[in-house]
């Protein structure tokens, strides 16, 4: 159900363009802001009004209202029926080249990219959300935009990009809030908290869905209370607060039965099931699984249907119904991987384990049960990554202190996680040793536990798109050349320039190529500086690159980051970016006696935006800290090396 929210973001457009349309009759406008109003209210009332305005915009047509008014159909049965969505989607399409507010394709994108996300199919959501962004910009609607950020943001959460998502929830918020939109806030705020969810921040998660039903309650929005007491029973679930999360799913299904909202039976059905299981009364659980079973069918929502069949596992193997248990494992199995629904697949896999141990099919059970440790695995990286990446984006002066303590966290999480995933595979070990499996297996087990270790760490400092080592690794190595008795290096900071418009212009396909371009010249600074044999050559994080060169006067790296800076500027890339070429602009420093991390991160960065505002594609040097110099001096040192071509 964390899906629903992106479904009522379609009914958000409610303020036609200035002058649009203006020979229409306010009555059918009126009514489409009526059933506007109505959707987090009442949404057969929105339904109704909807259909009365299009059928006055029959005899006295709008492309603007017209498409409003399905686009609120599109969403109320994207929810219900999906051949009738497809029909308001198909009827809101064909009124596209009539339109005079263009930003109202980025609607009829949302509303497609829903249906697709319903269906499972996230990648081609994903792809028309996108589309959605970047037309809304064009246009610039910034409510339209507002709005496909959301739809993105949302479904990065979901596929594990967890600081992208972040951005685009908090630039939509900002419009929001400057649009003067509050309830959109709530909901925007509402799925921030799905992310923290996800990110395993329960707590945080927890906060802000319990501070939103306030404001949802005194605003009388019943369908979103609904949406975010299933949110919050998530969370409580996570947590194994159980009675809280009965409470919460019990609310959800008392709000959905007075909306006639058969989705949020469903999920509110799902959710009590999961409770029963929990408390060991699995019969009691497939009762209410089998009632949610029978309202999925007539609803468009596979995701629904994997954690239905998730639960009806869980309970089947409580019942001892071990080859119905597997059964029905596999099926959610296969929706949640073709969803790329990691924590889900992490979790039935894990379910699986048990059911096939239990069975006394050891292989298959010592299977799933190294998927579960690889996905989960796979789930904290990226978990640690994803807060590492939205720490960067939110990072100055001032933030230094707070982000030691989430790396503290991160880094107590990552340990509990490893400790409970190690006791685990004792008690695998143990089922396995007490069912008289070959000793030769056991050993084939910590063979594989030994090198997905290896591999885990190899995996924890090093960049997945360009290969190159991380923002981790980096960091890293600079504590280490900072902590010796003679610290002696130089450092590179990097930045492609004007790398957004590429990904704007070119889509994030090409933007990928590129930076793994310019990953292949970052590996040549090595060998450039021919005495630094231990030279970090990493990617920062986003367009940025960084090198840490031990033993390397100032004169020799910035001799080296011209090289690289001609290396990059020579890239043929051309098949990724037609008529565009691909330029950096570099800062160079050098550590000094008395430098903090912080301090010289600090003097590189602003060296990088220096030959930013020089005019890009250029090499700066900066010697020691701002605060030391003289102000005419330290301008005087801040000069290009080199000027572009």
């Amino acid at each position: 159900m964390r899906h629903l929210v992106v479904a009522s973001v379609l009914s958000w457009i409610c303020v036609p363009l200035a002058g649009a349309a203006s020979d229409v009759g306010p009555h059918a406008r009126g009514l489409v802001e009526q059933s506007q109003a109505q959707v987090k209210v009442d949404p057969e009332r929105s339904r109704q009004l909807a259909e009365q305005a299009l059928q006055q915009l029959a005899t006295q047509p709008d492309a603007d209202l017209q498409v409003r008014a399905h686009l609120l159909l599109c969403d109320y049965h994207s929810e219900r029926d999906r051949e009738a969505a497809e029909r308001q989607l198909a009827a809101a399409r064909a009124l596209v080249p009539q339109l005079q507010r263009r930003g109202l394709e980025a609607g009829v994108l949302g509303c497609e990219g829903a249906l697709h996300e319903g269906a499972g199919d996230n990648a081609r959501a994903l792809a028309l959300y996108e589309q959605g962004v970047a037309l809304a910009e064009k246009a610039q609607d910034e409510e339209m935009q507002a709005d496909a950020l959301f739809n993105r943001g949302h479904l990065r959460g979901v596929r594990g990009e967890f600081s992208n998502g972040l951005a685009d929830l908090k630039k939509a918020r900002a419009s929001f809030e400057r649009l003067q939109m509050p309830f959109h806030v709530l909901t925007v705020e509402n799925t921030i908290a799905i992310l923290y969810n996800r990110m395993g921040d329960h707590v945080q998660a927890r906060r802000y869905y319990e501070s939103a039903l306030k404001a949802q309650a005194a605003a009388g929005l019943q369908r979103e209370q609904a949406v975010t007491h299933y949110n919050l029973g998530r969370s409580l679930e996570n947590l194994k607060e159980w009675d809280a999360a009965q409470q919460a799913f019990d609310q959800v299904l008392k709000l959905s039965r007075e909306l006639s909202f058969p989705r949020g039976i469903g999920y509110a059905l799902r959710g009590q099931a999961a409770v029963q299981n929990a408390r060991q009364q699995p019969a009691a659980a497939l009762a209410l699984l089998d009632q949610a079973a029978d309202l999925q069918k007539t609803l468009p929502d596979t995701r629904l249907h994997a954690q239905i069949q998730l639960q009806r596992g869980i309970a089947l193997r409580l019942l001892r119904r071990l080859p119905e248990s597997a059964q029905s494992l596999q099926e959610a199995l296969k929706i949640f991987s073709s969803g790329e629904s990691l924590a889900e697949q992490a979790a039935t896999h894990g379910a699986l384990a048990q059911t096939l141990a239990e069975q006394g099919d050891w292989r298959g059970a010592f299977e799933q049960q190294s998927r579960f440790k690889a996905a989960s695995d796979q789930l904290l990286t990226r978990q640690l990554d994803e807060r590492f990446a939205t720490l960067k984006v939110e990072y100055d002066n001032t933030a230094r202190d707070r982000e030691m303590v989430l790396l503290q966290q991160s880094q107590k999480a990552a340990e509990h996680a490893l400790a409970q995933e190690r006791l685990a595979g004792r008690l695998l070990t143990a089922v396995i040793l007490l069912a008289a499996v070959l000793l030769v297996v056991l050993g084939v087990l910590l063979w594989r536990h030994r090198r997905t270790s290896a591999a885990m760490r190899g995996l924890a400092m090093t960049d997945e798109l360009t290969g190159l080592p991380n923002r981790r690794a980096a960091l890293t190595e600079l504590e280490a050349q900072m902590a010796k008795p003679s610290p002696d290096c130089a450092l590179l900071l990097a930045d492609i320039d004007l790398f957004k418009a590429i990904n704007d212009n070119h889509g994030h396909l090409a933007g990928d190529q590129i930076l793994r371009a310019v990953a292949g010249a970052v590996r040549a600074i090595g060998g450039d500086v021919t005495h630094s044999g231990s030279a970090c050559l990493a990617r920062f994080g986003g367009e940025e690159f960084i090198a840490v060169l031990p033993k390397t006067a100032l004169d020799e790296a910035v001799g080296a980051a011209e090289r690289f800076r001609e290396r990059v500027a020579a890239l043929d890339v051309s098949r990724h970016t037609p008529g565009r070429h691909v330029t950096i602009s570099v800062g160079v420093t050098r550590l000094v006696a008395g430098d903090t991390l912080s301090s010289l991160l600090r003097r590189a960065d602003e060296a990088l935006y220096a030959a930013k505002d020089a005019g890009r594609n250029r090499v700066v040097s900066r010697v020691a800290p701002v605060s030391v110099l003289d102000p005419i001096d330290a301008e005087d040192d801040a000069t290009p090396s080199v000027l572009p071509a």
